[in-house]
């Protein structure tokens, strides 16, 4: 290794076989006399200061120190020389180092007194700490995220006591970690899914991991909620399995969502029904009536000309006819409560927010359609004051036009829709935009009459039905050409303040 000449005419042999073990050391070694003058400086001080030994010996060891250390070392040094007494002597602390670029680094330095042909020197033995220190910051921030994560992350042993409880899993359940750490996990599950953790805990010791598991859990509060589980195992440095590591995730909300999503769908998908039948009863009454007077028109002059004829008849033609004709009478007469039931049905109206239901309805509009590229986007006017409507029943004008919407642009390049809602004039209005092909003009005059419609399979009923709808709440529908191409759906709603 290199080093100073210490002015002796000889090698001292316990030098130079110090001078050869301090070369194999791992650590840096450094040697200094009573003037804090560099005497010996080994491979590993030349790693982490990034200075050559030539550099070094001879100066002051001062050079190796940042401010405050680099201010503070003479005095430690005076201070011994004058008092002998020994406040460096033995004592390991932390400081920080400066390396030949200037960048800083933690290192942890212990100092002791080394003896050389009478001469008191100083040895000190150099730790380089910034591994640890980063090491510790990891942990540091990986415990800070499991500590703030909305989610619970829970520790458990092989045995399935609990052995770590963050702040999400205290939000979740309602114990705190004092209330759990080192209860079995079981107490957080149903009495008929507890043998269900232990299986799971069986799967993560045999190294496999658990991804998102739905089950069901207990509350403090006695709450069952609907929890997605991932399990995984906690390894130790030799890689054996002796944990297990859960991360739970509420999924209640997410799963009335669904349900709820699911009871709209089915609902709308009801009432579309019972309004296609209504509007086809509708029509129907409307078709038939007439034939059906006709009839009682029929009879009757018939049996006025039977009674008036010069040859005898048998008595009971014109009696058959009479009858024949009250009952066309009869049937005329309940087509038309039908067909009175039909349009003047009563509206269901409850407070409901139109930016909402247009949302709903969108979701629900777009469940199992086939998109195909179909981009939707909102423009839904702020704080808009609540409708008197009847919900289902708007939700099913906006499901008919956006649907439409979806399956007009399945021919063309361009897929858009957007959906915006707005207030003017005592009315509350929603648009709904799409960049197809646009509407033919022998068709757009009769677009909302029954069985008018210009897809293939289509049989003319959902805009009928949207119509009907929104003149119950006394609004009106309509369409207009949209001048970025393709078409505008537009209904209007009063504003009511009851």
């Amino acid at each position: 290794m290199s080093k100073a000449n210490t002015g002796m005419d000889s090698p001292d042999r316990g030098r130079s076989r110090l001078d050869a073990l301090v070369d194999t050391i791992v650590d840096g070694v450094i040697l200094i006399d009573a003037k804090g003058s560099v005497l010996m400086f080994n491979p590993a001080c030349e790693k982490l200061f990034g200075f050559r030994a030539d550099e070094v010996i001879g100066r002051n060891v001062k050079m190796l120190m940042p401010p405050p250390y680099h201010d503070e070392h003479d005095g430690y040094i005076e201070s011994y020389r004058r008092t002998h007494q020994r406040k460096i002597i033995g004592i390991g602390r932390e400081v920080v180092g400066r390396r030949k670029d200037g960048t800083t680094f933690p290192m942890y330095l212990s100092v002791g007194e080394a003896k050389f042909g009478g001469e008191t020197n100083f040895v000190g033995i150099i730790q380089d700490l910034t591994a640890r220190r980063q090491a510790e910051a990891t942990r540091a921030h990986l415990a800070a995220i499991v500590e703030s994560s909305s989610d619970g992350v829970i520790g458990k042993d092989l045995n399935g006591h609990i052995t770590s409880w963050n702040k999400g899993a205290e939000r979740m359940y309602g114990y705190t970690a004092a209330e759990v750490i080192g209860r079995p996990i079981t107490m957080l599950a149903p009495p008929e899914l507890r043998d269900e953790i232990y299986s799971l805990i069986e799967q993560v010791k045999r190294g496999g991991d658990v991804r998102q598991y739905q089950t069901v859990r207990i509350t403090k509060d006695g709450r069952r909620l609907d929890i997605s589980l991932t399990l995984s195992p906690i390894r130790d440095q030799s890689g054996a399995v002796v944990g297990v590591s859960t991360i739970a995730r509420d999924v209640t909300m997410i799963n009335e969502a669904e349900r709820r999503i699911r009871e709209l769908t089915a609902e709308l998908v009801h009432t579309s029904r019972l309004s296609a039948m209504g509007q086809l009863s509708s029509s129907l009454a409307h078709e038939l009536n007439q034939p059906l007077t006709a009839i009682v028109n029929y009879s009757e002059a018939a049996r006025q000309m039977l009674q008036a004829a010069p040859t005898p008849v048998s008595p009971r033609i014109p009696d058959l006819l009479e009858k024949a004709a009250r009952q066309a009478e009869r049937a005329g007469a309940i087509i038309r409560r039908l067909r009175s039931f039909v349009e003047k049905g009563s509206v269901e109206r409850s407070v409901s927010d139109l930016g909402q239901i247009v949302q709903e309805a969108t979701e629900l509009a777009t469940v199992g359609a086939k998109l195909d590229g179909v981009h939707i986007t909102y423009d839904l006017a702020a704080d808009l004051p609540p409708l008197h409507v009847d919900r289902i029943q708007i939700q099913q004008v906006i499901v008919n036009l956006v649907r439409n919407a979806v399956e007009v642009l399945r021919d063309v390049n361009r897929r858009l829709i957007k959906i915006q809602t707005a207030q003017r004039d005592g009315v509350q209005e929603v648009a709904v935009i799409d960049s197809g092909p646009g509407i033919p003009a022998e068709i757009a005059q009769d677009l909302f009459k029954p069985f008018v419609t210009t897809k293939k399979q289509g049989m003319g009923i959902g805009l009928s039905i949207s119509h009907s709808i929104i003149e119950a709440h006394g609004g009106r529908i309509w369409a207009e050409p949209n001048p970025d191409g393709g078409t505008v759906f537009r209904f209007q709603i009063p504003v009511r303040p009851e």
